[in-house]
């Protein structure tokens, strides 16, 4: 990184609080008092923590979450347990709502017929590639405006976000040229079985075809993050979520007038929501947005835009990547045993990521946090996250294992389970549920390294539990042992990724924090 940069990314790092906060991305735009007294050494941190903290889904230049017109930051001074709760209750509702799409698509699709929710379940993996994508390109997006922003470069920042527009345009373009001319190819790699096949075809072409409104939806988010504004990034959000919900009984069933169109229906309703989020989030950003603007008069395609985007948003697109490759892996391992098999997996999937959630938002949250006050060598506060952080992690880490143990007929029983599922999946359920402590905590232990300038330890956590050895140990116990014992791949898995993951927070901690 030239000396500019570096110059740009300590501006950044030292942007506390200003009258408005952004917990969603931990983005501010303003200037924290508490941060003049910063040596060189945590400015390089804070700017290392930024450049590095997005390895988990997470906009890392996060740093103001500041107070209206006080001299301190509240990320300084604000009770520990009620600025987490503040910062990620937001987050949680975000990202719980953002999983319903697929969710309610896999409740309805699942009552058309078990071929349609097998075909969604291998569609997933291509889903979750170009997710990764956009939000990664966006993450990185969020990250710049945000230091424009907080430097009060306005025009640099209008810049960017059309630079930004232009790029989820483009990844939107290829995605869809994949869908028109490489459709039929990529189904006849998930199935050979001719019906299967023809689903995920017109899964699969509605759903990426048809993609600009997720990329745009997750980019005008992103916009209004980087001002400080969740609430309204919410808002679009949800209405997408609801025009779903509400359209995928309509054309699955042909309800209301409209024709049958099973699982094509399933996938025009989610594109409807999303481009319906899509527009929302756009109006929002033109009529409330007081900062960001996109103009193509006068603009100017800038490279280095460009390159600071991907600097931070790559390791989130390789994280999310991770998913998509596993869960591709894993179904064409469980289709040798049993289209059923791919559909459990399939629910599996989407109601543990439903459950991640929570976790999922106190770890972003944790990631300003730590974050700032890294970056202003206040160790103490560290340690007091660390200590609201993981003991709220594993509560609700038990809470899910015990739904999960209790209720896993109940769950496979919301996507109308056949008999055959309801033998794989109620054991397979209960095995799974007691790994969900160590996921929590290597999902937790790598946010909380990202905060402190390191997302290294979050992504090869990420991808020990997910791909290098979850992967070859479900082929593995699948063909050595059967389906019943393809699930304990995950206890071998989840165990290894939380004592690396333990391990190297420690490291980091007693490095960083002195503890």
């Amino acid at each position: 990184m030239g000396k500019s940069k570096k110059k740009q990314v300590k501006r950044n790092a030292s942007a506390g609080g200003g009258s408005t906060a952004n917990p969603g991305s931990g983005q501010s735009a303003g200037k924290s008092s508490t941060n003049s007294s910063m040596n060189s050494r945590g400015r390089q941190a804070a700017g290392q923590y930024n450049a590095h903290g997005a390895g988990g889904q997470q906009s890392a230049g996060a740093h103001g979450a500041g107070g209206s017109g006080g001299s301190q930051n509240k990320m300084a001074v604000m009770p520990m347990n009620r600025l987490l709760l503040t910062m990620s209750v937001p987050l949680m509702l975000s990202l719980l709502v953002q999983s319903l799409y697929n969710i309610v698509d896999s409740i309805f699709v699942s009552r058309y017929s078990e071929q349609a929710l097998t075909a969604t379940s291998l569609v997933y993996a291509i889903q979750f590639l170009m997710i990764a994508v956009g939000v990664g390109t966006n993450v990185g997006l969020n990250s710049l405006l945000s230091r424009y922003v907080g430097a009060k470069k306005e025009e640099d920042a209008c810049r960017a976000a059309t630079t930004g527009l232009i790029l989820n345009i483009a990844s939107a373009l290829v995605f869809s040229l994949v869908g028109i001319f490489f459709a039929k190819p990529i189904a006849g790699l998930m199935t050979s079985d001719a019906e299967l096949k023809e689903l995920c075809i017109q899964y699969m072409q509605v759903c990426v075809i048809f993609c600009y409104g997720t990329f745009i939806q997750t980019y005008g988010q992103r916009l209004l993050q980087a001002v400080g504004d969740t609430i309204l990034s919410m808002v679009s959000l949800i209405s997408g979520a609801i025009i779903n919900i509400i359209l995928d009984p309509i054309m699955i069933f042909g309800l209301l007038g409209c024709p049958e169109m099973g699982i094509r229906g399933a996938a025009i309703a989610t594109v409807i929501g999303q481009c319906t989020g899509a527009v929302v989030a756009l109006v929002l950003n033109k009529t409330k947005n007081p900062v960001i603007h996109v103009h193509f008069k006068g603009y100017h395609f800038n490279m280095d835009d460009v390159k600071a985007i991907y600097r931070v948003g790559m390791p989130t697109i390789v994280m999310q990547a991770i998913g998509s490759v596993m869960t591709f892996a894993v179904n064409a391992v469980l289709m040798s045993v049993s289209t059923t098999a791919v559909a459990f997996f399939g629910v599996y999937y989407k109601l543990q990521n439903f459950l991640m959630m929570p976790m999922n938002g106190l770890g972003q949250a944790t990631i300003p946090v730590v974050g700032f006050n890294f970056g202003s060598d206040n160790k103490d506060r560290i340690r007091q996250a660390w200590k609201c952080v993981v003991p709220a992690s594993i509560v609700m880490a038990l809470i899910g294992t015990v739904i999960f143990l209790i209720f896993p007929k109940q769950l496979l029983g919301l996507f109308a389970a056949s008999e055959e599922m309801l033998a794989i999946g109620v054991p397979a359920l209960r095995i799974i549920s007691l790994t969900f402590i160590f996921a929590t905590m290597t999902i937790i232990f790598g946010y909380f390294a990202s905060g402190l300038g390191n997302g290294v330890i979050n992504m090869i956590g990420g991808a020990i539990r997910q791909l290098v050895v979850l992967v070859p140990l479900v082929w593995l116990f699948t063909n050595f042992f059967g389906i019943s014992y393809t699930w304990y791949a995950m206890w071998i898995s989840e165990v290894l990724a939380f004592l690396y993951s333990f391990v190297s927070i420690r490291k980091e901690l007693k490095k960083k924090a002195d503890f």
